[in-house]
């Protein structure tokens, strides 16, 4: 099971999953999704890898899922979508093994919540983050909203959400997002010598403390993404959704109704 538009290699412990269609900003394509839940849960069961490395070819991390294919989906087609969007960022989510985002450029939309359900997010000078959601007359998913406000409280999460704006790289370092932020050229290598750290150490222990972690959430990712899928298919079908997505293929502002 492989799409020409995902990419995964394996060196010394360290699995690479590359998000590779650049002419799209790697947007994520249905087959894209699908593929990738079925990486993450081969790469949990496979004992030879101890730490993971999640990145994008080209100048994009992630610009959101592609955006062409949206728009023409009834409620069933709709839930369907949104099952495929949620098995991929849990099967992210429950790697049992150090997970790394290499961000570069945009990582926007689901973009967006698949660094974030990474464990660290290494990010270069030119990486933005950006809830794009409501551009296209969504509310948010990929669990975003669950990502959001446990790296950053209600307050700053609604921020983002509602505003829409985008957060440079070091503007998320600060905030407490992002690990480190290094330079373009340097992102690569930046990351494969810190997941090489992270395999060298007591990865076993590691996955205990992922557990840990994850035992902290509340509400869980589960309930959020229950309910973030009756609001998504119910948003699919307003008139803002549809003006979003025909604003976004003319290259012009959405002019929405809140209807």
């Amino acid at each position: 099971m492989t799409s020409s538009h995902v990419r995964v290699t394996r060196q010394d412990g360290v699995a690479t999953v590359l998000l590779d269609r650049p002419d799209k900003l790697n947007a994520l394509s249905a087959e894209m999704y699908r593929d990738l839940a079925h990486h993450f849960a081969e790469l949990n069961a496979d004992d030879a890898v101890r730490a993971v490395v999640l990145t994008g070819a080209g100048r994009a991390f992630c610009a959101g899922g592609d955006v062409t294919t949206m728009g023409a989906h009834d409620v069933v087609a709709g839930r369907k979508r949104s099952q495929s969007h949620h098995q991929m960022i849990k099967s992210l989510h429950e790697l049992e093994k150090p997970v790394i985002a290499a961000v570069r450029g945009p990582a926007a939309g689901i973009g967006l919540s698949i660094a974030l359900a990474a464990d660290l997010i290494v990010a270069s000078e030119t990486a933005y983050f950006l809830a794009a959601f409501k551009n296209v007359g969504l509310p948010p998913d990929g669990g975003s909203v669950f990502f959001l406000t446990q790296y950053l409280g209600i307050a700053r999460a609604k921020e983002l959400v509602y505003t829409a704006r985008r957060l440079p790289a070091r503007e998320a370092k600060d905030i407490g997002i992002v690990m480190k932020v290094v330079a373009d050229e340097d992102l690569e290598r930046e990351t494969q010598t810190l997941a090489r750290e992270l395999t060298d150490s007591a990865t076993y222990a590691l996955r205990l403390a992922k557990r840990m972690f994850r035992s902290m959430y509340v509400p869980t990712l589960e309930n959020l993404l229950e309910m973030e899928n009756l609001a998504v298919c119910g948003a699919r079908l307003t008139h803002d959704h549809q003006e979003g997505v025909a604003a976004f293929r003319e290259k012009r502002p959405p002019r929405f109704s809140g209807r």
